[in-house]
């Protein structure tokens, strides 16, 4: 019997690296792409600055020299890429730029979240066959990311549909309280539904999904990751959505919904969050709703 050396995180074979080479390049793609939606917040902030006191401000010729874009970017990121994002999020909107943006915010909120279903399924493999392709890590989460950055194209257009009527801010943010009030009562009611259950019980039990719906292979771990990952945007979407009251180009908002969005989804304490969620947000679009029909003053 070969001996083997395994440890709690990554449960590799001895001398293979590859499993623990995949969650080390995982976790530095989830911290660059938090770094790139940091720059942006900061330049987009220098942008508004910059075009409020009159400076050089159009997406075809913006004075760097009045922003931070001089700050190094993580791994080589193509500044002028992610400027021409800032732009898109702050002057004339784009699609294209919109939906790059959005998947940029699912990356770096919702990838996180997946840490229980890539350890799940490393340990089912681990227990079969002694060791987990890294091809198959990958695969499983390529599925994952991909339905949301297919999600990202309806928020897009949603986004950019909202803009066009002059219900967002510059930075996402709703500048109508009916809007606020909708998105909020949407999210909280969508807490108490039936779907959202079932989809959370399916995050927060990985392990009896990969059992009950297990495909072998390369091509069976991509389909497990896109259905899991339709799994996620059934229990997610209404809080995503909520991106449009506290900013789509808010790190603050985007780190505390990721952070919410992980307890939910952990099965010990997920149970005593959802409902309770679910309360407050419906509490919070009554004072909108009171504050929109004038009856409350919110400061």
């Amino acid at each position: 019997m070969s001996a083997k050396i395994t440890t709690p995180f990554f449960s590799q074979s001895l001398g293979s690296y590859g499993p623990a080479v995949a969650w080390v390049t995982f976790f530095v793609g989830i911290i660059v792409s938090w770094w790139a939606l940091l720059w942006m917040s900061t330049e987009h902030n220098a942008i508004r600055n910059t075009s409020f006191s009159g400076g050089n401000f159009s997406p075809s010729g913006f004075d760097l020299s009045s922003s931070s874009s001089e700050a190094s970017l993580p791994l080589g990121l193509n500044a002028d890429l992610l400027l021409s994002l800032c732009l898109t999020a702050t002057n004339e909107l784009t699609f294209i730029g919109l939906v790059a943006m959005w998947s940029i915010m699912s990356l770096a909120m919702m990838a996180p979240t997946a840490v229980p279903m890539l350890k799940s399924y490393q340990d089912i493999l681990v227990a079969g066959n002694g060791k987990i392709s890294p091809r198959a890590f990958w695969a499983l989460l390529g599925g994952y990311l991909a339905v949301w950055i297919c999600f990202s194209i309806p928020a897009a257009g949603l986004q950019l549909l909202l803009a066009t009527f002059d219900l967002l801010a510059v930075d996402g943010t709703s500048l109508s309280g009916w809007l606020t009030t909708g998105l909020l009562a949407l999210a909280g009611i969508y807490q108490f539904t039936p779907i959202k259950e079932a989809c959370l019980s399916k995050c927060r039990s990985p392990m009896a999904y990969f059992m009950g719906r297990w495909q072998p292979g390369i091509a069976g771990a991509y389909r497990m990751g896109l259905h899991h990952g339709a799994i996620c945007v059934g229990c997610c979407w209404a809080l995503m959505l909520l991106g449009f009251v506290g900013g789509t180009m808010n790190p603050l908002w985007m780190f505390g919904a990721m952070v919410l969005m992980i307890c939910e989804k952990l099965p010990d304490i997920g149970r005593y969050i959802t409902r309770p969620l679910g309360i407050v947000l419906l509490a919070a679009a009554l004072l909108f709703f009171g504050q929109t029909l004038g009856v409350l003053s919110l400061s």
